[in-house]
């Protein structure tokens, strides 16, 4: 292994088990000082925000969206 190499994350195959749908919205956020974009769960109620996991494209955007079961994940910046 490299200076510089990465180490290769778990690849996520399904959201996690206690993502509620009737109180969770799967949602992106997005940096817009870097570009960083992580996806998350959004509590509808109280907005808090929970972290799922780093996006880096938006071939892993359009995963996330099939794992959740939506039909679109909103970006918020």
């Amino acid at each position: 292994m490299g200076l510089f190499s990465r180490n290769k994350e778990k690849e996520r195959k399904v959201p996690p088990p206690d993502f509620d749908r009737e109180t969770e919205l799967p949602v992106v956020r997005c940096s817009i000082c870097n570009g960083e974009m992580v996806a998350g769960f959004k509590n509808r109620h109280n907005g808090r925000f929970r972290e799922y996991g780093m996006v880096r494209s938006s071939r892993e955007i359009e995963e996330f969206r099939i794992l959740c079961g939506v039909d679109q994940v909103p970006k918020e910046y």
